[in-house]
């Protein structure tokens, strides 16, 4: 495998690194970028970016990252914060009356945020298009009667916090969230790709697919476990009412829609960047004491939905001592997404990092490929 890309001095063994997610486990195109103190140490990219293997996989090339994605908008709805619009303890319904509907009157932007609020999934079956009409699937999420008590219990939303907390967002701004989103972060930091596919500084987009060969799971398939046995609990509903949220992710329709809980196509560069940004010091994105207050522990338990134990930030995954997990030191914080791309930022190491495929894992969090880059990384730290 031609690996393209730059290392710098002392940081070489990230190059075979990187191979050896070629050779052994199954990567056709993806990319890595590492930055510390405020620079670039790593960005290496190889493989092909569709499957007829036609077209390079580049330093720029968009893939579909999934639920990486929430973090970024996590950062949207932080950075309203800080500029006074918006207040994560005050009832989303302050906003956006319409939300108050069905028992979630009280239901507060924090609790969205770290995945307390109970609105994990559609109660309805929804129709398939719904996902890509934006004001319509507000108007559903706003309807939506929780599955449980707000407040009562940790549970991941895997599509609809995408809804939930981009509705609040763009109510609380009065400012639509991709203009949030440019003038926020992509254009201040130069990045290549965001949410959909479409009207990005790059226009180099990865067909995604599964692995050929699944990696040996570092946890129990738990999520999968529960789908099978409950086809219509709380687990299989939040990941496949409608099931188009499973399908059609190549597709024109999905890379031009706006569903912001996971179809963000970014850069590996991208996301090593806006985690490289709020690992520093002083960070340009976020005043530092609500960085701080935003990525402290908010929620910890066993998880309703992932079935596994984890803590939130306000938006965040905190860093936790299981492998596909640890975002280099406890301090670290950040988002995985399906099949294995994750960016993550530890501050106690300055360092932003950020990994991006094609080829699809089995697992929500951190895989075998990213784990052996984030290990190697770390040890010539």
């Amino acid at each position: 495998m031609d690996i393209q890309g730059y290392c710098a001095p002392g940081f070489e063994a990230l190059y075979d690194a990187f191979a050896t997610n070629f050779r052994d486990h199954g990567d056709v195109g993806a990319s890595f970028c590492a930055v510390h103190q405020g620079e670039v140490i790593a960005s290496l990219w190889a493989g092909s970016a569709d499957r007829a293997g036609t077209r390079a996989f580049e330093e720029d090339t968009l893939a579909n990252v999934f639920s990486s994605s929430k973090g970024i908008l996590a950062l949207i709805a932080l950075q309203q914060v800080a500029a006074g619009n918006l207040d994560l303890d005050l009832p989303v319904a302050y906003y956006w009356p319409e939300f108050a509907a069905a028992g979630k009157s009280g239901i507060t932007g924090r609790q969205l945020l770290c995945h307390r609020a109970g609105v994990i999934a559609f109660r309805e079956r929804v129709k398939d298009d719904l996902i890509y009409d934006w004001p319509a699937a507000l108007e559903q999420v706003a309807a939506t009667e929780p599955w449980w008590e707000p407040g009562s219990q940790q549970g991941y939303a895997p599509f609809l916090y995408g809804w939930t907390v981009g509705g609040l967002i763009e109510k609380a701004s009065g400012q639509p969230l991709m203009s949030l989103y440019r003038a926020g972060i992509a254009d201040p930091l130069e990045l290549d790709g965001g949410f959909g596919a479409v009207g990005h500084r790059s226009a180099e987009i990865a067909d995604v697919g599964p692995l050929k060969k699944p990696l040996p799971e570092l946890r129990d398939n738990a999520i999968g476990r529960s789908i099978k046995e409950d086809r219509q609990g709380p687990v299989a509903t939040a990941f496949t009412n409608p099931v188009s949220l499973m399908m059609g992710t190549n597709g024109e329709q999905w890379r031009g829609a706006l569903i912001p809980a996971a179809n963000g196509h970014f850069s590996a560069k991208d996301l090593a960047t806006v985690y490289g940004d709020l690992a520093a010091e002083d960070p340009r994105m976020l005043p530092q004491p609500l960085l701080r207050e935003a990525t402290a522990e908010q929620s910890r338990g066993q998880d309703a939905i992932l079935q596994a134990e984890v803590a939130f930030g306000c938006g965040f995954l905190k860093s936790a001592g299981a492998e596909d997990l640890h975002f280099g030191s406890e301090a670290g914080f950040g988002h995985p997404g399906a099949g294995g791309s994750v960016g993550f930022a530890d501050p106690r190491a300055e360092l932003g990092f950020g990994y991006v495929t094609s080829r699809m894992g089995q697992s929500l969090f951190m895989d075998q490929r990213a784990v052996g880059l984030k290990n190697c990384l770390y040890s010539l730290l």
